[in-house]
């Protein structure tokens, strides 16, 4: 399973997903994650809207195996469904 994390600087959410991925990359839960700075590599809105496939308003916009999720709290949720990690952290 891999999964590709879209967000931007100074969003406290994509600092979460970004964590929650690296502690699952470390336990071997995932075979890996990018994090995609859409400011830095001039991704926008509109760009990011095409490749999830729906109107984007907020980030992260987390995306596993080509399946968009949602943001970070859909993350963490997929997480503790799926049983990948615990505990996980709740905001």
């Amino acid at each position: 399973m891999f999964v590709a994390i879209f967000g931007r600087p100074g969003c406290p959410f994509c600092v979460f997903a970004n964590e929650l991925a690296t502690r699952l990359q470390q336990a071997g839960a995932i075979d890996g994650f990018r994090y995609v700075d859409i400011q830095a590599e001039g991704i926008t809105k509109a760009d990011l809207q095409q490749t999830i496939g729906r109107p984007v308003h907020t980030v992260p916009q987390i995306v596993i195996d080509e399946t968009a999720i949602g943001g970070y709290t859909e993350f963490e949720q997929y997480v503790r469904i799926h049983g990948l990690l615990s505990p996980v952290r709740s905001v």
